[in-house]
């Protein structure tokens, strides 16, 4: 899989890129050889407000001058030179200077795709960018005291008269005229090295472009195994979401069937009360009917025992009242002087009263 990509690695890493302002053309050179930038004539620099570095707004590319050397930044490399248009030397990001790293987003005039998003005020997240390897070198890069920094190196505005035809092509003719025109000392080691045109220093040569390949290598093989992760991840998550699934489903199955048998269960209890409930409601029903009966019965037989005693007084009445009105007449139809009438009617009284007198009672 490594293999497969090393060569669409290759050819980004050495194709030419064109920059309209100043038609920069770069590759990845030897260290001292042009590597393709052409500036036809000296850059516009202006200083970016707080830092000790310049940059160029009217190119079309991520050109800066820190340190006494012009500092180019194209295709995730950056590349330093001692004069204005080359040549160049690749840096490796472990020794580029750390106030070229800081200049802020805004400045760069052809900024990379995984620039977008960023702060335009900050400086770019190298460590994102570049990895934990790179980060743990470089801990607290962006981190400085902003009260006291450090003056800007003065522009080799000597370079402005050599342009064209002029310019000079050899590092002996560069480093002469640099000599006797530029006094300035650099600050940063990797300068230094870089004016001596140390290949060890400059980090150039056949072994930056081993890194340089080394570390595209290292970025497809993590990209890879970022996929391979994911794709396995992916698959751990759907998995775990089918046995979310299976296990939802089969506890949705068994509460289900809990919930029926229960259901059933409740149904079943409940015939059985309603049961109950109307065999204790028609016995109480039979009862009540049954007490109603007695009770009807009693009371039918008291208005029985009731009447017949009312109409056995009345007919006593009656018959008392009749004897009276019968002895009220004889005694009125007779009359009152004579004895033998009233021992008749005494004797008359008499056998009325006693029914067996006839018959010899006495």
């Amino acid at each position: 899989m490594k293999m497969r990509y090393l060569p669409l690695a290759m050819s980004l890493m050495f194709s030419p890129v064109i920059a309209a302002h100043a038609q920069f053309s770069v590759a990845i050179g030897l260290p001292g050889v042009n590597i393709g930038i052409d500036m036809p004539t000296y850059p516009q620099m202006v200083q970016v407000p707080g830092y000790p570095v310049y940059y160029d707004p009217g190119a079309a590319s991520n050109y800066f001058f820190y340190d006494g050397a012009y500092w180019v930044y194209q295709r995730d490399n950056w590349y330093a030179s001692t004069w204005y248009n080359g040549p160049w030397q690749q840096v490796d990001p472990e020794y580029v200077p750390l106030f070229v790293l800081r200049i802020p987003v805004r400045y760069y005039r052809q900024q990379p795709s995984y620039f977008r998003g960023w702060n335009a005020d900050s400086a770019p997240r190298w460590g994102d960018h570049w990895g934990q390897g790179w980060s743990s070198q470089h801990n607290g890069w962006d981190q400085w005291d902003r009260n006291s920094v450090q003056a800007a190196a003065p522009l080799p505005a000597y370079q402005r008269q050599y342009s064209g035809a002029r310019y000079p092509r050899t590092v002996v003719q560069q480093t002469s005229i640099r000599t006797q025109d530029y006094r300035y000392q650099p600050r940063e080691a990797v300068t230094r090295q870089i004016q001596q045109q140390s290949p060890t220093a400059a980090r150039g040569g056949a072994q930056a472009q081993q890194r340089a390949q080394t570390r595209q290598t290292e970025k497809l093989a993590q990209a890879q195994q970022a996929q391979t992760l994911q794709h396995t991840q992916t698959q751990q998550r759907a998995q775990t979401q089918q046995t979310e699934k299976r296990a939802q489903a089969e506890q949705a199955q068994t509460l289900q069937r809990t919930q029926s048998q229960q259901r059933a269960q409740a149904q079943q209890t409940e015939k059985r009360a309603q049961a109950e409930q109307a065999q204790t409601l028609q016995r109480t029903q039979s009862q009540q009917r049954a007490q109603a009966q007695q009770t009807e019965k009693a009371a039918q037989a008291y208005q029985a025992q009731t009447l017949e005693r009312s109409q056995t007084q009345e007919r006593e009445q009656a018959r008392q009242t009749d004897q009276r009105a019968q002895a009220e007449q004889a005694r009125r139809s007779k009359p009152q002087n004579t004895r033998p009438a009233k021992a008749a009617t005494k004797n008359k009284d008499k056998k009325a009263k006693d029914p067996d007198h006839d018959n010899g009672g006495d």
